[in-house]
């Protein structure tokens, strides 16, 4: 079974896709949208789980080091419910707290040159959130 993973940011949708086995992420796509205009996100995702045939979607899920959480939490808690309400998608939230970190210090070991990193970074993000659930749950 594939899966969408999900960076929601509030101006870009990083967006990775696993496999048909489920069991490793790549980047698809970054989208970037008008400040807040989380309609857009969320008509994207629906579209593209559609055309991919996804019936599960990991959605980043953002805390604070201390693990609580604040308003950026809370819009993914909505994103969340706005798709689970609205469709047969079942969404799964992963802490995305180390994503931005592993991200930035995987994109400099490689060489990747400053304007490319900041174009790729949320996506990249969505391929750790994604494949950090998956390798959770390739047992399950």
């Amino acid at each position: 079974m594939k899966y969408l993973g999900l960076d929601l940011g509030s101006r870009t949708l990083g967006v990775a896709i696993s496999d048909e086995l489920g069991m490793l992420a790549r980047p698809l796509e970054t989208l970037r949208f008008k400040d807040d205009d989380y309609e857009t996100a969320y008509l994207y995702v629906i579209e593209t789980c559609k055309k991919e045939k996804i019936k599960e979607v990991v959605l980043g899920l953002p805390r604070h080091m201390n693990g609580d959480q604040g308003v950026r939490a809370q819009i993914s808690y909505d994103f969340k419910d706005k798709i689970e309400q609205n469709s047969d998608i079942k969404v799964h939230l992963e802490d995305e707290r180390m994503t931005t970190i592993i991200v930035d210090k995987a994109m400099i070991s490689g060489n990747m040159r400053r304007e490319k990193r900041k174009e790729k970074k949320d996506e990249m993000a969505a391929v750790v959130i994604l494949q950090s659930f998956l390798d959770r749950n390739s047992f399950r």
